[in-house]
């Protein structure tokens, strides 16, 4: 038996998993303070993916469209970004930062968005906004390539790009946390704060667990100030917990003002928080806290509880952003169980060189596959044709037909999820993270055998 790594047999896509380049840089820019970034291309183009992100996080927030029509797709429609602009900036005083992200229509029509930018900052904003603070940043994410996950790593390192500049340094970590939750953005600070490391969280949501307070219902925005991309290039070291959400910024931050880059690992289960915990030690020297040992001692007792009598040989499929299902399918082994099926919905030509999927295709005894360009079709086909038994699925909403349908218990985990209440307020990453997602796989197993009446005598009292 052995781990195979294979793209998608099919040219079509029947139930993706992921959505487009444009959609990754809508989610960055939700977290930038004073940002309200402009979607060049459809209304469409941000209408869907507001939907999704508003759908899962359950909060207004705010993101622009240039609305090009036919006769723009046909003769151009930079026009559209120049009234953009200007309505954004008058509308809303506060707004500092406005990513200008393309889509494949206006990619595909050649828009120079690049010129246009730089016909802004010459003539609209110092002709009628002179003294105010505006930075112009054009993000390219042709929706024809790539996906939403390479789409988010080229706005990090477009964004990050635009505002680093070097100074005095500052003994600040800077790091980047990926596509996660805002449950994940506060597990995380809670890691920071309990080992007393000075860190810029870059991109971060955590404020969109947003309170409903007397004053009145609040626009939710994310906490990345301007000062904080500017200090980048003055940080210690970067972190980007993701290979293929943070990366490139944090290789370009290494390359150009000679800030040391670690990538990884995403700090999914006991052994990748106990890496980040570690790595975070070698960089800042500060010491791993007792509260830590005792966090982690508790997390064990946890996973202990359930993985002898419930977890172990439970195979599991596994599907949605890359870093997320790599991680989950380490943890996963840990606790025994087999993940025998993981489905990356894009194309990147770099995971055969992941060292993580590496690491898999070496040490997986069983037949396990990954299949790359995969869609939710991958998984649906081979549980229909008998060619998968499957005891749980892991992904996001979008895959539950396929477990409704063959009755097959599913956690969901990842973007969008939008079918069970609360999930952004809980962490996957960190002690707290591991608890929370075998905690979540069992009781769903638990509450299947009752269903099904299938070895509920294990959740016996004897």
């Amino acid at each position: 038996m052995s781990c195979e790594l294979k793209a998608k047999d099919r040219t079509g896509v029947i139930n993706p998993i992921f959505t487009c380049q444009p959609a990754g840089a809508q989610y960055v820019s939700i977290g930038i303070k004073d940002c309200i970034g402009i979607v060049h291309g459809g209304q469409g183009c941000v209408m869907f993916v507001r939907l999704l992100i508003s759908q899962h996080l359950k909060e207004s927030f705010e993101i622009a469209s240039s609305s090009v029509h036919e006769d723009g797709a046909v003769f151009g429609a930079l026009d559209r970004v120049e009234q953009a602009v200007d309505v954004l900036l008058m509308r809303y005083p506060h707004v500092k930062v406005i990513p200008i992200i393309t889509t494949c229509s206006t990619e595909v029509i050649g828009d120079d968005v690049d010129g246009v930018v730089r016909k802004l900052n010459n003539g609209l904003l110092q002709e009628k906004y002179a003294g105010r603070e505006v930075h112009l940043i054009p993000i390219h994410t042709p929706s024809f390539v790539g996906s939403m996950i390479s789409g988010y790593d080229v706005a990090v390192r477009d964004i990050v790009k635009y505002f680093a500049r070097k100074s005095e340094p500052n003994g600040k970590i800077n790091l980047i946390t990926g596509w996660v939750n805002p449950g994940d953005v506060t597990a995380l600070k809670h890691l920071l704060d309990e080992m007393s490391i000075d860190a810029t969280v870059l991109f971060e949501i955590e404020a969109f667990d947003s309170p409903l307070m007397p004053s009145g219902n609040t626009v939710s925005h994310g906490n990345t100030t301007i000062a904080d991309l500017t200090g980048t290039a003055n940080a210690s070291a970067t972190i980007a917990l993701n290979r293929y959400e943070g990366a490139k910024a944090a290789r370009y931050l290494e390359e150009k003002f000679d800030v040391p880059a670690l990538i990884g690992p995403t700090p999914i289960g006991i052994r990748n928080t106990d890496t980040f915990l570690h790595n975070l030690k070698t960089l800042t020297g500060k010491p791993i806290p007792e509260s830590l040992v005792r966090e982690r001692g508790i997390a064990l007792d946890a996973l202990t509880d359930l993985v002898h009598m419930f977890l172990a040989d439970k195979k599991v499929a596994i599907y949605g952003n890359p870093d997320l299902v790599v991680g989950l399918a380490e943890f996963c082994l840990d606790l025994e169980m087999k993940p025998v099926l993981l489905l990356l919905g894009d194309d990147n030509a770099t995971y055969a060189d992941d060292p993580r999927i590496q690491a898999l295709q070496q040490q997986v005894e069983y037949k396990m596959e990954i299949v790359t360009n995969a869609d939710l079709w991958e998984m649906e086909k081979r549980i229909t044709e008998g060619e998968l038994e499957l005891d749980l699925i892991l992904g996001h909403s979008k895959g539950r037909f396929t477990a409704i349908d063959n009755q097959i218990p599913m956690v969901r985990v990842g973007f969008p999820t939008y079918d069970r209440a609360g999930h952004y307020r809980h962490p996957v990453v960190g002690y707290a993270g591991a608890i929370w997602l075998a905690e979540q796989m069992a009781n769903t197993l638990f509450t299947d055998m009752e269903y099904k009446k299938n070895k509920e005598w294990i959740l016996n009292v004897w």
